[in-house]
This record gives C-alpha cells, structure tokens and sequence, in this order.
C-alpha cells in the first residue's frame, strides 16, 4: 500500500491523476491541485473518502471547504501546505477531520508533493486522501489534540505576557511600541500591524509596520470609508479575513497596496473601552488561511487588553498635560535681560499625570535698576510641599507674592516673612521652601535668606566651586504658624565672572543619598562645566535626566558681568521704612559697597556714616520713609552723590549739641566729612544730598 501510494505521488509532470484501483481497494482517494488555476480534482474514491456527493461539487477548493471541512481544520491545512511552499519542500503531510453529511466528525489523512517550474515556483500539487478514523481513534487522537492543546496555550500565553508589559505602558507610543516588539505580536504569526485611534470621527493611523507598508490615502481616513478599520469601528465586531480573494473582493480599494506584502489573512479588532470604539488594530499574516474558534477567542482578548491600555494612556496623557500645563502657566513666561548679569533657567519635570511638583524660580527687576546700567534684581528658588495640581496652584500664588513684596522695595528678610504669613492665611496644608537672593550688580553685594531651602553654590570666577552656608529660617507657612518670623540675612559678594547658583532639591536628592553628598557631587559637577551659563544649565539638567529621580527640578543661574566704565545717570535706589532695621542695614551696606565699587576718595566707613545720618534723620523728623538714592555724576570732577528723600517740605537745620549732648552733631558730620551737601524740594517732599569725589 505504501508503494502504491508513492507511486501516486510520484506522477510525471505532463500526466494528470487517473483513478488508481489499488489505491481504491486501500480505501485511498487522489487529488490534483492545479495553483495556477485554481481547480482542486478529485477521484472516485476521493468523493468516498469526503462523504461528497460529485454533483454537489464545483471542483473549487473553497467549495470542498465550505462542504466539508470546518474553517479551523482548513486554516491548519493551509499553514501547513504554505510553510511547504516556504521551506522550499517538496511534499507535506497532515492529518485533519472533516464533517460527514450527517453531521458527525472523521478523520482524514492526506499526504501531497508540490510540481515547480523551472524558476521554482510551486503550480501543482498531486496527493492521496484516506481515512483515518481507526488510525487516530485512541493515542494518535490524543496526541494530535494535545498538540493543538499547546498551541492554544501559547497563543494564550503570549497574550498574557504582551498584556503584562501593556501594564508599564504610559503613553499611546509605549503601546505602540509593545505590539512591535519582537517579543510582541509576532509570536501570534502575525507579519504586519496597522492601529489607528478614532478622532472627531476620523481615524488616524498611529502605528504600521513594517516600514514600506504605509497604504497611501490611510493615514486620516473616515469611519464611513470602505475599509477594514472603518467596518470594525462601525460595526464594534472583529473582521477576520481568511483568503487574499475575500480580501480583494470585500476591500477593492485597499488590496492593491497590500499585494507586495503577500498577505493570506487578516484580523481586524475594534478597541473598544468604556463601551466605545476608540480605534481599531489590524493583524496581517502571509502564511496562513483561516483562524480557528480558539484563534478568534484569543485575538478578541488581545484586542481587549490593548483597548485597556490605550485608554489609560490617553487618559494619563490628558492629565499629564493638563498638570503641567497648568504648572507652566504658574510659571514666569520670560526671564527678564538684565543689565550687568548672565541669567539661565531651567525646569524638568520627572513626574506623571497629575503628579507634578510645586518646583519654581523667578527673576524680579527691583528698584534702582535704569536703563543706562547695572541694577538690583531678586531670584528666587522654591518648592511647595506636594506633587499635584494643588501644589502647583499654590506655587502660582506665592510666586506672584513674592514678586510684589520684593518689587515694593522691602527688605530680603521681610519679602520672606510676609510671604510666610500669605501661605498660612491661605488656609491650606502646605509648607514650601525657599531661597530669595537680592543682588547688587554694581558692587556685587548679595543678600540672602533661606526658609528651609537648601544652600545655593557659588562658582568663582577661576572655575572653583562651593556651596555657600546660608543661615536659615522655617519654611514659609510653617514660620507664621509658630511665630518664628525672624529670618537670618547674610551677605556675599559676587565677583565680577562668579556664578551664584539656586536650585530645588531634586537637582541633589536621591532616595537613600545624604544631602551633603549630594551637594558635593553637584559642585564638582558645577566646578568640571563650561563658564557659560546657558551650556552649565544644560549640562546641570542632561546630569539630571541621565541619573533620573522622581522629583521636578528647578534651576536657576546667575553671572555677574565685569563691570564696565562708569556712566551718566548710573544710580541704585533704596526704600527704607520707619521700623525697619533690616532695610536700614541693608542701604547702608549698599552705600559703603557703591563707594568702594565705584573708587570713592573717602574712606568707606566716613561714607556709610554721613549716610546713616541722613537717613536717620528722615526717618526720625518725618514720621515717613525714606528713599535713598546713590549715583555717579559726571563732569569735570565725577562724583558720589548721596541723596535721601522724604515727605516734609520742612527744611533740616544745624543745632548746637553741647558739649554733652547726645543728639545735634548729624549735620555737622556731614558737612565736616562730605565734599559738599545740601536740600533740594520734590514735590511734596524733599531730597538731602551730599557728595563725595571719585577717583
């Protein structure tokens, strides 16, 4: 028998199969399947061996199909027919069960050799049909079920693994990227994936490969468009497509693009969440006809699991969009240029969703700044407490508080303690930090105050680099609440090509790390980068991103210029109020320094003193504040002029002290130490000058 059925197989290539009566007496059938023209012969025997009737058949293969063998049966036939024709093989052989016309189900088996051209090219198929009900009925069965059995269970393994990393999945692109991972939808023997996500009733394709098998005319496409997607869309139904002609008969339009691709079949799935389409995925594969129940039950839960994912992505998208939106709209628009200075900032946001932080930085142009040179200007660094949409909120609102305090002309210290007692009386439960530096870019001099922020760095000017101890106060909120407002001021002087650097915490914490190790690495990060302060911001934030970290970071990087040649109108102001020690102290330190920076003959301390006393005495015969301005003139001799304005017209006056009185010498300290001094009015008010001459 076997010979017999070798000899069948083994036919010459110009002889067509003719019934053979020992194969019939064998209870074997024979088959020719001409490729080319589509025509499946069969034999007498053939028809007993399939329960067919030959009238009731075309001598079509989707005939035989239709009749007797069940679509899951077929598609094992011809993936295996089709790995023949791709392995370059000669012969194939498969067992498989077919419906009898009354209902019950039989065992076939079926052993086929492939005729090529002379190029290669698979045009015929000649082979033997028998039945092989006894063959199977006990461990043959068996095994071949368990065989299918695993292979079920693979598929199935497969889409749990590819669910499991749709789990990590943050954005549409990490979706994306999943399914085209070699460990993704390739294992179900799919060859191309196209995805497209539905948008105001249109669908965007987001996803195909690989690449070259872009369709054009797909990228947009309608929902009531004569494709694939557009059906399962409409209809929220799978489309599995089991043959290229079903394909080029349902989707004319679509199939003469995909012809290179030499595609067999397809399964297309709606995404469907929250019980709407939200786009729909196609799986094309050229190596199979047909998917079993099993094989659609699978595919549909695959098409289930990435509808989940997608859906939480574009939600987390939405969100993450919405925070940070919000979070830079809190955030100033532009860093104002400023005379003098170098200035960069940078933010990044290490966070998802709505988990955004209360990170900030700000620039703010004081008093005394003109036009024709070097000014006062205020940074400011901080971190509300939280990582949401309320802290960012809150950031917003104390950032714009500060701004007002310090543009007002108050003192650094008092700027922070008002700024603590708005976050307390802003009835929330956050706390936040906060670093506000006051520079003087004429002298250099900066003034400080911390509340529970961390220490700034200073880079000096020959690249070394450290960080600068910085006494501090509570937090802001915190301060008010326990009635510590007092907040520590310290003084530093920013050389001419030094960098004053403020940062948040997630620029130097890592969980586990201590802070000052922390700290350290960052100096010697700022000591290795380049002067520049834009190129160091950058490289401060690549550091950053390369080591990662849960926390936002905000950066912000101040340069002093070296100054140059004095010129007309240079000035710097100050407001000074009654009670205010902390302004007082700071306008004499502005004073002595401007003397110092600006090559004043006298000596510093004489300049501060005959200062003193006329701010003093605006403060004490006034009742008001004062507003002292220090400047350069020009001329034939340049000059320091010193002027302190206040609101009475009333005139100062030289009185006689004594020989032991207390009071009464001020204005005759200044008419002994300055060069020259006198009253002029303003308006309501009036203005006491005195100069002093320069070098």
């Amino acid at each position: 028998m076997a010979d017999r059925g070798a000899s069948a197989l083994s036919l010459p290539k110009d002889r067509p199969v003719r019934p053979d009566p020992v194969l019939a007496l064998n209870g074997m059938g024979s088959f020719d399947w001409d490729l080319d023209a589509g025509l499946f012969h069969l034999d007498a025997q053939a028809f007993e061996v399939l329960d067919l009737p030959p009238e009731e058949y075309d001598g079509r293969l989707e005939t035989l199909n239709a009749l007797r063998v069940p679509p899951p049966e077929a598609a094992r036939l011809d993936a295996t027919v089709a790995r023949a024709i791709k392995d370059g093989s000669d012969h194939y052989s498969a067992y498989f069960r077919i419906r009898c016309r009354d209902g019950t189900m039989r065992w076939t088996h079926t052993r086929g050799r492939l005729r090529r051209d002379d190029s290669g090219r698979p045009h015929r198929v000649v082979g033997i049909l028998r039945d092989a009900t006894e063959e199977l009925a006990d461990s043959t069965a068996r095994s071949l079920r368990s065989a299918q059995d695993e292979a079920f269970r693979q598929q199935t393994g497969v889409v749990q693994v590819i669910s499991a990393a749709l789990a990590h999945a943050r954005s549409v692109q990490d979706v994306i990227d999943v399914l085209k991972d070699t460990h993704g939808v390739r294992h179900l023997g799919a060859t191309s994936l196209v995805m497209g996500l539905v948008e105001a009733g249109r669908i965007r394709l987001v996803a195909e490969g690989p690449a070259g098998s872009f369709v054009p005319g797909t990228l947009v496409t309608r929902i009531d468009e004569p494709y694939p997607m557009s059906e399962v869309v409409r209809t929220l139904s799978p489309r599995f497509i089991e043959s290229p002609e079903e394909f080029a008969a349902h989707y004319p339009i679509l199939w003469p693009h995909l012809t290179g691709l030499r595609i067999t079949s397809a399964a297309y799935l709606p995404l469907i969440a929250q019980a709407r389409p939200i786009g729909a995925m196609g799986l094309l594969y050229d190596d199979r006809r047909g998917f079993s129940a099993e094989e659609r039950a699978v595919l549909v839960a695959l098409g289930s699991s990435i509808a989940q994912s997608l859906m939480r992505a574009m939600l987390f998208e939405q969100e993450k969009d919405l925070a940070q939106g919000l979070q830079q709209a809190m955030l100033p628009r532009s860093i104002p240029s400023v005379r003098g200075a170098d200035v960069a900032v940078r933010y990044r946001s290490a966070a998802l969703g709505r988990d955004i932080g209360g990170d900030w930085y700000d620039l703010i142009p004081l008093p005394g700044d003109t036009p024709s040179g070097a000014g006062r200007v205020g940074a400011v660094i901080g971190d509300v407490q939280g990582h949401d949409t309320h802290a960012a909120a809150v950031m917003g609102q104390l950032r714009i508080v500060l701004r007002a305090y310090a543009t007002e002309g108050h003192a650094p210290a008092t700027v922070m303690a008002r700024a603590s007692v708005f976050l307390h009386e802003l009835d929330t439960d956050r706390f936040a930090t906060c670093l506000y530096a006051e520079t003087d870019l004429t002298t250099g001099v900066v003034q400080m105050v911390r509340a529970g922020h961390i220490d700034p760095l200073l880079r000096q000017g020959d690249g070394r680099c450290a960080r600068v101890t910085v006494e501090g106060g509570l937090p802001l909120g915190l301060s008010a609440e326990f009635g510590q407002l007092e907040y520590p001021v310290a003084t530093l002087e920013l050389d001419p090509g030094s960098t004053l650097l403020l940062c948040t915490d997630g620029l130097v914490e890592l969980p586990g790390t201590d802070l000052d190790d922390g700290m350290s690495g960052l100096a010697r990060l700022v000591c290795e980068g380049p002067a520049e302060v834009e190129a160091l911001a950058d490289r401060l934030i690549q550091a950053a991103e390369e080591r990662g970290g849960e926390d936002d970071v905000a950066l912000l990087l101040l340069r002093r210029r070296a100054p140059g040649a004095a010129r007309p109108g240079r000035r710097l102001r100050q407001h000074v109020a009654v009670g205010d020690p902390e302004a007082l102290a700071q306008a004499r330190h502005l004073i002595r320094a401007a003397g110092r920076a600006w090559g004043a003959r006298a000596p510093a301390d004489e300049i501060e003193l005959v200062a003193d006393e006329l701010i003093t005495n605006a403060l004490l015969h006034t009742g008001g504040s004062a507003i002292v301005t220090v400047r350069v003139l020009e001329g034939s001799e340049r000059r320091l002029r010193i002027e302190v304005e206040d609101c009475s017209s009333a005139l100062p006056r030289r009185r006689d002290a004594g020989e032991s009185g207390v009071f009464g010498r001020g204005l005759l300290l200044v008419e002994r130490l300055a060069d020259a001094w006198g009253v002029q009015a303003r308006g309501s008010g009036k203005a006491v000058w005195c100069e002093f001459r320069l070098s």
